[in-house]
């Protein structure tokens, strides 16, 4: 009884939140056991697994960065790409427009040349209409001035020489007096 009076004194001496010596020290080699394997076996797989995972961020992380400096360049270029085909696009409509002015001053040299043939042409025509009735109305003129010569003369003129001459001169003396009579014409 003794023993167990020691036994109950002892645990009510005891701590109750405190576990017993002997749970402690087999608690504490466990533990051992435990952080050997750990640090033996677990922590150099963590560590190696840590390690794999921290070099394949940073080598996403160097991919990401070449990926932009890759788009910064595609950018650079494709902006370069754009300003040089701007530029061309400009070239092409200067000369556009060039070709069109050269096509509109070679179109109006053309219309020009053929209003002047036409002009020409026209003067032409009108000259020698001018021409044809100036010598039908002298072959009139002549005819009925011979005609009233003879019955003026009461004789036939009958030489075609004299009766040339007649109608030659009475034509040159009918030139001259429109040319003198237009002024009084005007003035009246």
């Amino acid at each position: 009884m003794q023993a167990t009076a020691l036994t109950l004194a002892a645990e009510a001496t005891q701590n109750p939140l405190l576990p017993a010596v002997y749970d402690i020290i087999w608690s504490l080699v466990c533990l051992a056991i435990i952080g050997f394997f750990l640090v033996k076996y677990a922590v150099p797989r963590i560590t190696a697994m840590l390690d794999e995972r921290a070099e394949k961020i940073e080598t996403g992380l160097q991919q990401a960065e070449r990926a932009q400096q890759a788009a910064a360049d595609a950018e650079e270029r494709i902006a370069a790409e754009l300003a040089q085909a701007r530029r061309d696009a400009a070239e092409v409509r200067e000369q556009a427009q060039a070709e069109a002015k050269a096509i509109v001053t070679e179109a109006r040299s053309k219309a020009q040349v053929e209003a002047d043939r036409v002009t020409e042409s026209a003067a032409r025509q009108i000259e020698a209409d001018r021409q044809a009735a100036q010598i039908s109305l002298r072959a009139d003129v002549g005819m009925l001035a011979t005609e009233l010569a003879s019955r003026i003369v009461g004789e036939s003129v009958s030489d075609h020489a004299l009766q040339s001459r007649v109608i030659d001169r009475f034509l040159d003396e009918l030139e001259a007096q429109p040319a003198d009579r237009a002024p009084a014409r005007r003035e009246a």
